[in-house]
């Protein structure tokens, strides 16, 4: 099966006249399953329309968006597989250098709020053809919302795209209702049954008892609404259990939100991942080295979607949904023996997973009858009761894969959840994982180290993670290998001050080495942390959380995590001062930072940066460029000797 057209060329060699729906995208045309715009599109071509696409158009030229013609049906808009503004712009608002979903990574293919752009472009030509907006962008931006980037509550993109419909989450479903029903010679003013949809209206007369969410002007204007409007939509996410949300805008009348999708079962997803995907990027990217996010995931696996973890900080709830969906094995391995065809591959499957790599069912059986819990996480703030915690067919799918021949090594690099696998009692997933699927390091998310900081981020208490280290360890120890844990932490989070910051130090430091990025939280929109970072609130209580907005103290919280660079000593000594922490200045063991020197206050220096021991007892000095990477090396001996604080 070819590429879908992307040109009048390409639909003349197809036999097509006129395409039935035109797909906008703010990517490069890749054509491989771990793209959201490939999967639409293939999908809505195996239930019989055609569709072309028109990748990265020049949205400053009017003419870019008409070179496949109007569509029988419609428009489709994404952004592509990321937010345009998070793939624009580092969480300090700088602008990023590169964009991995671009040709070459070049930047600037795209405009900011790219959804909005192309929506409003479509119009400006096409009057009447209904316009459909789809992907990460829109979905996160279905109803009004905080925009960081502008510091303001904003309105629904339905309002400012031009666009008549939504299609959020995980869209197979939905398109392909809104594709037929259109082709049915159903208006698409007519579309307000739809699940997996947002619509405008003027009245909600058509509606039987739907949520009504305080007024746009007033969630714009006053915080407290804002985290109640939100604190009713996280409840609202479930297929099974969600109502109707309707949100007032004035003389505008009214956006509703729909109940999202039901989940795929395994034949669904079976189904959409098993469509003639050309699996590479087109030809045209050829000459500017490709698209670089493809080397990336090329040969991973999908298995699963969706997440019950329920992170705070994370979107998965708003977009997948919390309902674990799953692929069989027979279509998992059909895809690794078809990877082992291609003249690239190597041997080495690079993952085997999704949101969360060992989530391979929903947390429970009573969710596929009565939907996820609205009032209730089933990991947070402990783990349901009802919750059957088991890697078993997570395990018999890795050696399955592993047995395939021209398969040397099945890795997982996608986050597992370590409090979920200390629940399961057999301990054969942890030992096959030290045995068998990482090569020296496992990475892991633990976030932080401070109690209240995690229960924020909706993460499990920091002795938990101190158990799987433990765990980890001893499967390690048992296996006979050397193999460390390398954990993620964030700074800035919602609930997180100068002295939690300050006690996540302390942490590093006693881990022995540096971490290699220190990721601040970044608030992007319809997360809980992005409500309580926004409003002061948590949506779930509506008790005060002490938040911080100063960019110069959001950077000595960074600056604390990697504490031994000389480039943060200042930030650093001002942060341990001002925080009351003197006792970390000076020369003892337990010191982050020595004193400035001289009555003119120059720089000092990290203990442990100014002078590091190898493994083996001979010091040298740090290089300050090379910092984390080199000090890593040569303390890692050390990694797991940690105090429990």
């Amino acid at each position: 099966m070819p590429f879908l057209p992307i040109s009048r060329k390409d639909m003349e060699e197809r036999g097509i006249t006129r395409l039935d729906l035109v797909y906008v995208i703010g990517d490069a045309y890749v054509d491989h399953s771990s793209f959201g715009p490939a999967i639409i599109s293939r999908v809505l071509e195996s239930h019989g329309y055609t569709v072309g696409i028109i990748p990265q158009p020049d949205w400053k030229n009017d003419e870019s968006i008409t070179i496949l013609g109007e569509p029988r049906l419609a428009f489709l808009v994404s952004s592509g597989n990321m937010d345009s503004m998070v793939n624009h712009y580092t969480v300090a608002k700088k602008h990023r250098k590169t964009d991995a979903f671009s040709p070459g990574g070049q930047m600037g293919l795209r405009p900011d709020r790219a959804v909005t752009v192309y929506g409003n472009l479509i119009r400006k030509t096409y009057k009447h053809t209904p316009i459909i907006l789809g992907g990460i962008e829109a979905s996160l931006r279905r109803l009004a919302h905080y925009d960081y980037w502008s510091d303001q509550v904003k309105r629904s993109v339905l309002l400012d795209s031009g666009a008549d419909l939504i299609s959020y989450g995980m869209g197979e479903r939905s398109i392909v209702a809104i594709a037929d029903a259109l082709n049915s010679g159903i208006s698409i003013q007519d579309l307000t049954f739809l699940p997996g949809t947002v619509y405008r209206c003027k009245t909600l007369d058509h509606l039987e008892h739907p949520v009504l969410l305080p007024e746009f002007d007033q969630v714009k204007k006053n915080k407290a609404a804002y985290a109640k409007s939100f604190a009713i939509q996280y409840k609202n996410t479930d297929a099974l259990t969600a109502h109707p949300l309707a949100e007032p805008y004035g003389n505008q009348g009214y956006v509703v939100q729909n109940p999202p999708s039901r989940p795929l079962s395994t034949q669904e997803m079976d189904d959409v991942y098993d469509l003639p995907y050309m699996r590479t990027y087109h030809p045209i990217y050829e000459e500017e080295g490709g698209i670089p996010a493809l080397s990336e995931i090329k040969y991973s696996l999908t298995s699963n979607r969706g997440c019950f973890g329920s992170c705070s900080f994370c979107a998965l709830t708003f977009h997948e949904g919390r309902i674990v969906q799953t692929r069989s094995h027979d279509s998992i391995l059909r895809e690794a023996r078809l990877m082992t065809t291609e003249k690239d591959f190597k041997g080495y499957i690079h993952d085997v997973g999704g949101p969360t790599a060992d989530f391979r069912a929903p947390a429970c059986k009573k969710q596929l009858e009565k939907g996820a819990c609205p009032n209730r996480n089933c990991l947070f703030p402990s783990p349901c009761r009802n919750v059957e915690a088991s890697h078993s067919d997570y395990v018999k799918l890795l050696r399955s894969l592993k047995e395939i021949p021209g398969i040397k090594k099945v890795f997982i690099r996608s986050g597992i959840r370590f409090d979920y696998v200390l629940l399961d009692r057999d301990p054969t997933f942890l030992r096959e994982l030290v045995k068998d699927h990482i090569s020296g390091q496992l990475r892991v998310a633990p976030e932080h180290v401070s109690d209240q900081v995690l229960y924020y981020m909706g993460k499990p208490p920091h002795k938990i993670y101190q158990e799987f280290l433990r765990k980890f360890d001893e499967c390690n120890r048992k296996t006979g290998k050397q193999q460390y844990a390398l954990p993620y932490f964030m700074s800035s989070h919602p609930g997180c001050g100068l002295k939690e910051a300050v006690e996540l130090a302390e942490y590093i430091r006693d881990m022995g080495f540096i971490p290699e990025q220190a990721q601040d939280f970044y608030p992007t929109p319809s997360t809980l942390s992005t409500c309580m970072y926004y409003t002061g609130l948590d949506p779930r209580t509506m008790e005060p959380v002490p938040v911080t907005k100063s960019p110069h103290e959001k950077a000595m919280q960074r600056a604390l995590i990697q504490y031994r660079n000389p480039e943060n000593y200042d930030l650093v000594y001002e942060a341990l001062r001002r925080s009351g922490r003197e006792d970390l200045i000076g020369y003892g063991k337990n010191c982050l930072i020595t004193p400035k020197k001289g009555s003119g206050g120059s720089r000092g220096s990290s203990i442990q940066g100014k002078l590091s021991k190898k493994p083996g007892g001979r010091s040298e000095s740090f290089d300050g460029q090379s910092k984390a990477r080199n000090l890593k090396k040569k303390t890692i001996r050390n990694v797991h000797k940690k105090k429990d604080r």
